[in-house]
């Protein structure tokens, strides 16, 4: 059985992972600069031929690294030598066949995260703070929320990962942002948590979800139910 308290300590400090964390004792998440070669990353990897296949259609670039990078860190955080069988379902969301454990990953420009839960489910993401999002605001924000954050760039990128994030977390097609994903008032920080009430085809949910702003201006949410 995989210890999720117990992390590969030697390998993880050869790597530029900014952040690491027992979110409780069943629930770990990472975030790892990526600053390897494609070969690095690879050369850490058991790839069987569906997997090879993949890669193979993918660009050299950041598309080809955001993929071994997501699977490198997960390879570490379960400290194992055997190979990881790393699948995508219908819906889009990505799981461990023969596992209990629960997965997310995301990525975004020279940041990967990753986090296992045990027993419960989980959901991440992070993104790069950038202007852009003030085009986009009204798309996954309703009137209340764009009235609470007020065209603060950091607030909206809490507000969209926060429902990325849970939109990983439930893995199913069909939820949406604006419609489905209601983040509460909240008090804007460098790191900090906040209410989201989600209406699901099985009745709404109360959700607590955390956030937190890096040095070099990324935003990351999470969420674990």
């Amino acid at each position: 059985m995989i210890n999720l308290r117990y992390f590969c300590i030697d390998f993880l400090n050869t790597m530029p992972v900014i952040y690491n964390k027992d979110i409780d004792d069943q629930t770990i998440l990472a975030v790892w600069k990526i600053e390897e070669r494609e070969e690095d990353l690879i050369s850490g990897l058991q790839l069987k031929k569906h997997e090879l296949d993949f890669l193979a259609t993918l660009n050299n670039g950041k598309r080809l690294l955001h993929w071994l990078s997501t699977r490198l860190l997960l390879r570490t955080m379960l400290n194992t030598a055997d190979y990881i069988d790393c699948r995508i379902d219908e819906h889009g969301k990505p799981y461990l066949v023969n596992s209990d454990s629960t997965i997310s990953l995301s990525h975004s420009f020279d940041y990967a995260a990753v986090m296992i839960g045990k027993k419960n489910g989980v959901g991440v993401d992070i993104e790069r703070i950038e202007p852009k999002i003030h085009r986009i605001q009204q798309k996954f924000l309703s009137p209340p929320e764009l009235l609470h954050v007020k065209d603060n760039t950091d607030g909206l990128y809490v507000c969209w990962c926060v429902k990325e994030a849970i939109y990983k977390w439930y893995g199913k097609k069909g939820l949406e942002f604006k419609r489905d994903i209601h983040i509460q008032p909240f008090e804007l920080h460098e790191e900090g948590s906040l209410t989201a009430l989600v209406d699901l085809p099985e009745g709404r949910r109360t959700l607590t979800a955390n956030y937190f702003k890096t040095t070099d201006g990324y935003m990351l949410g999470y969420v674990v139910a």
